[in-house]
């Protein structure tokens, strides 16, 4: 008896290995080639300001047709707007010196939509910024640019103050940076060439 449950064991184990290296062959990570991110916000006084993010790095890991995980990185003294006391405001409301940098970390896939070259993907993750991470989905319009080259673009508004994080002011406090920002990216990720599966995936599938 005892020899025939270790031979269950040790074939259910090796099945299982197999099934993880099937998993592991299938998977196809991209990495981030080039990117466009901008913060967008407005002041009391209408004055709508831009801040871009300088450097960026990322890597998407898609299995079975599917994005199984995104991690993206941004150092917060990267954000720049060409202006030193904007750019010492910006790094101050991130307390740089104790949070260097912004992070996302996909934890999972919501829905997947493929038209020809063109994909539509909506993910949930941990974004985690100024001290805080808090629960985000972003939903991408993407494109196969050329086999292995893929562009994701879209929008995500943030407000401040859902990470603990104080809007800047200047001239005394008279001007005043409204709480609510948009981030808005374009990214492209380059690797091996990926099918994205065309069957229409959500959550409940």
């Amino acid at each position: 008896m005892k020899k025939v449950l270790f031979g269950k064991r040790f074939l259910f184990t090796l099945m299982s290995i197999f099934m993880m290296a099937a998993v592991l062959v299938n998977a196809q990570t991209l990495t981030v080639k080039s990117y466009t991110v901008t913060i967008d916000g407005e002041t009391n006084v209408n004055h709508d300001f831009t801040t871009k993010v300088t450097q960026l790095s990322g890597k998407l890991t898609v299995a079975d047709n599917r994005p199984q995980s995104l991690i993206v990185e941004i150092p917060v003294r990267s954000i720049l707007s060409g202006e030193k006391l904007m750019d010492k405001k910006t790094h101050e409301t991130f307390n740089a010196p104790k949070n260097p940098t912004i992070n996302f970390t996909m934890t999972e896939l919501n829905s997947l939509q493929v038209e020809g070259n063109n994909v539509a993907v909506t993910v949930t993750g941990n974004l985690s910024m100024g001290g805080t991470t808090k629960k985000v989905t972003l939903k991408a319009s993407g494109k196969e640019v050329s086999p292995g080259s893929y562009t994701f673009q879209g929008a995500l508004p943030l407000k401040m103050s859902d990470f603990s994080m104080k809007a800047p002011t200047a001239m005394l406090g008279t001007m005043k940076t409204k709480d609510q920002v948009t981030v808005n990216y374009n990214v492209t990720f380059e690797g091996a060439a990926i099918n994205f599966n065309s069957i229409e995936y959500t959550q409940n599938h």
